[in-house]
């Protein structure tokens, strides 16, 4: 069986400037130079990814504003514009996905598929309520001892800590754990995060009303950031649309618990959807 064969993918990790950040890049597959066009593995289609974030030179790089201009300048500047491109948000990074669509129009962008969307009203969610005092006012209160506690703090203590923190949870360990415990990045995540629930209130229904062809929509039935109720609001708005409920209860941060059987569910989707459109391209030739 097809699905059983299991394909060893190259992965490699970079470190770029872009927009005056240094931005990890992590490039799956046999191709090094998207521009090199005499490269025989060059493919013909990406896969962009934008997760819940971590940004020309933008005054506020690790804003909201500025992690949607950080994403479209990369896109312009590293993917040759005949490449058509699938985006998969995930939490904010599907309101990023959005904004992209809106700014770029120019981008050959021809699916997006957003995973747990936090495209409006983040403050009035359950998270919500709770994270907005926190974000937008105790923060302040906060960094002082964060620097002071975890800045000579040394890397082994760091990373025992995160791997204590979350084996009490229950989750597991298969991303960077460090960042977890570095003052700069809590900070800057704080500093996002306040944006995001000040922000993000209003769904954009104009740009999802032009671009509701490429859209896939996929909402959890146990998530505290988009509830239901947005599913349900939103699926009114656009009876026609690909607007997707979760039945296998994943969490909003699958990526702790349930990040092989979300990336099953999204390359089902990916496959199905490039079949079809090889199908339409062929008929279209014929």
């Amino acid at each position: 069986m097809d699905s059983e064969i299991k394909e060893e993918i190259p992965v490699r990790e970079e470190f770029i400037l872009c927009c005056g950040a240094e931005t990890q890049v992590l490039k799956c597959g046999p191709w090094t130079d998207l521009f090199d066009n005499q490269s025989a593995n060059r493919p013909k289609l990406l896969v962009f990814i934008i997760t819940d974030p971590n940004g020309q030179e933008n005054k506020d790089t690790y804003g909201l504003r500025g992690q949607v201009e950080h994403k479209i300048a990369f896109l312009r500047a590293h993917v040759p514009k005949e490449i058509k491109l699938v985006i998969v948000g995930h939490s904010i990074g599907c309101y990023i996905s959005l904004q992209i669509l809106k700014l770029a129009p120019e981008l050959p962008i021809i699916h997006s598929f957003l995973l747990f969307p936090t495209i409006e009203r983040m403050s009035e969610s359950p998270n919500g309520r709770i994270a907005t005092p926190l974000l937008c006012w105790l923060r302040y209160a906060l960094y002082v001892p964060t620097y002071l506690l975890l800045k000579p703090c040394p890397e082994i203590i760091k990373s025992w800590l995160a791997r204590m923190v979350l084996q009490r949870m229950n989750l597991q360990t298969e991303f960077s754990l460090l960042n977890i415990c570095e003052p700069f990045c809590l900070v800057n995540a704080a500093y996002l995060g306040a944006q995001e629930m000040t922000q993000v209130v209003k769904r954009d229904n104009e740009i999802i009303k032009e671009h509701l062809s490429k859209l896939t929509f996929y909402y959890g039935t146990i998530d505290r950031w988009c509830p239901t109720e947005y599913y349900e609001d939103i699926k009114k708005d656009f009876p026609d649309g690909d607007i997707r409920l979760c039945e296998k209860k994943i969490s909003h941060a699958f990526i702790l618990s349930s990040s092989q059987d979300m990336a099953d569910v999204v390359a089902g989707w990916l496959n199905d959807y490039l079949s079809k459109t090889e199908i339409r391209t062929e008929g279209n030739k014929d």
